[in-house]
C-alpha cells in the first residue's frame, strides 16, 4: 500500500512471475481487480485449495477501489488459508492503521508501505538503482533526470530502461547521453538555470529563460518557479548554519555533496536579506505562473521579469 505505485507494481509482478511454474499457473493463479469483485469474492477464491501445486496465488489489483468494504477482510486475515498467497495492491493511499484489518495483516502476513520520495531523494535513488545494474551516472545527469521527470519512479525507471538498451553495462551515464536519448537539453534546463542564478551569471540565465520562453511546453514556468523556490529556501537554511563546511552543508540541506560548493558560493552572492526578498518574489510569481493576475502576460515575459527581480 502507499502513495508510490512503483514498488507495489514491482513486488506484485515478482510474485505473479516467480511463485508458480507456468504449468501451475493455469489452475492456481488468479488476477482480479478491485472494481470488479467484492470482499466475499476474494475470500471465496482465497479459501480454495490449490490443484497439483503447493500454493495458489490470488492477486487483487487496484484494491483501493474496495476502500469502503476492505475492513470486512479482517475476519479472513485472522485465519488465512495457509496454501493461498493473497496479494492486495492498495495504491495511492493506505488502509487505516488503527483498525483491525491492518493489525491482523501485520500479524499474519506482510504489510509493505510504499512512500513517495521527496524531490531531494530522487537523484540518489537513480544512482542507487543504476549501481545495482552495473551502471553509474554523473551527479549532473542524475539531477537533470530528477528535475525533468519529477518523483514518478515508474516514469524514471522507463527512461533508465531506454538508456540501458542503448548503452552497454559499465557505462557512466552523462548529460550528453540524457540529451541525445531522452531529449532533455544539457545546457538549457532548470538545473543549469539554478546554477546560473546562484552564480549571478546574468547572461547565461537570460539565455536559458529565452530557450524556456521558446519551448514553454517542455519547460513550464510553474516547475521553474517551484525549483527556484526550493533552491532559495535551502540558501536561507544555509545562512542559519554555524558550520558552513561543504560536508555540513550537504548534510543539513540534504543535497549531493558534489553540489555543496555551488550552494556556498550562491549564499555569498545572496545575503540573507536578499534571499528573503527573492522567496517573497517567487511566491508572487508562483501565483502569476498559474494565471492569477497575469492573463495577458506571456510565460516568456514573466520569466524575464522574474530574472530581473531576482538578480538585480
Amino acid at each position: 500500500m502507499g502513495e508510490e505505485a512503483y514498488y507495489i507494481d514491482k513486488i506484485s509482478k515478482f510474485i505473479e512471475t516467480n511463485i508458480l511454474s507456468e504449468e501451475e499457473k493455469g489452475f492456481n493463479q488468479m488476477v482480479l481487480y478491485g472494481r470488479d469483485v467484492t470482499i466475499e469474492d476474494i475470500v471465496g477464491n482465497a479459501k480454495r485449495y490449490p490443484m497439483m501445486a503447493e500454493h495458489q496465488v490470488v492477486i487483487i489489483k487496484e484494491a483501493q477501489d474496495l476502500s469502503r468494504t476492505i475492513e470486512k477482510l479482517a475476519d479472513y486475515a485472522e485465519q488465512p488459508q495457509p496454501s493461498t498467497i493473497l496479494v492486495l495492491n492498495y495504491k495511492y493511499k493506505t488502509i487505516d492503521k488503527r483498525k483491525k484489518l491492518y493489525k491482523t495483516l501485520s500479524k499474519n502476513g506482510v504489510v509493505f508501505e510504499s512512500k513517495k520520495l521527496y524531490d531531494n531523494q530522487v537523484a540518489e535513488w537513480i544512482r542507487r538503482v543504476l549501481s545495482g545494474q552495473n551502471y553509474t551516472i554523473s551527479p549532473k545527469a542524475a539531477q537533470m533526470l530528477a528535475e525533468f521527470l519529477g518523483t514518478d519512479l515508474s516514469k524514471i525507471s522507463n527512461e533508465l530502461d531506454k538508456l540501458k538498451i542503448i548503452l552497454p553495462e559499465g557505462t557512466q551515464i552523462t548529460p550528453e547521453h540524457i540529451e541525445e536519448n531522452i531529449g532533455i537539453s544539457k545546457d538549457y534546463n532548470n538545473f543549469e538555470l539554478q546554477k546560473a542564478v546562484g552564480a549571478r551569471d546574468v547572461l547565461k540565465a537570460n539565455q536559458i529563460i529565452k530557450y524556456f520562453g521558446e519551448n514553454p511546453k517542455d519547460n513550464p514556468m510553474v516547475v521553474t518557479v517551484s525549483l527556484l523556490y526550493s533552491f532559495f529556501s535551502k540558501l536561507l537554511h544555509l545562512h542559519g548554519l554555524q558550520d558552513k563546511s561543504p560536508r555540513s552543508v550537504a548534510s543539513s540541506l540534504k543535497i549531493n555533496p558534489y553540489f555543496a560548493n555551488e550552494y556556498i558560493a550562491a549564499a555569498r552572492n545572496y545575503p540573507m536579506k536578499k534571499v528573503s526578498s527573492v522567496i517573497a518574489t517567487l511566491r508572487e510569481f508562483d501565483v502569476k505562473s498559474k494565471g492569477v493576475g497575469s492573463n495577458a502576460v506571456s510565460q516568456s515575459d514573466l520569466l524575464k521579469e522574474l530574472m530581473v527581480r531576482i538578480m538585480n
